[in-house]
């Protein structure tokens, strides 16, 4: 978080502080869930011949 942002949203920057960046860390959970649910499906398209 930038210094501007901490100015700006002292009560948020406080929480990240203390538990830690959790909208971040369950986007970076949502990336890693749909990387791996792509490459479930491009796997299962391949082994049905629909490559």
């Amino acid at each position: 978080m930038s210094t501007a942002d901490r100015s700006d949203a002292p009560i948020y920057a406080e929480l990240v502080d203390e538990r830690g960046d959790v909208p971040a860390e369950a986007r970076r959970t949502a990336e890693q869930a749909q990387q791996q649910l792509e490459q479930t499906m491009n796997f299962r398209a391949r082994a049905h011949g629909y490559s």
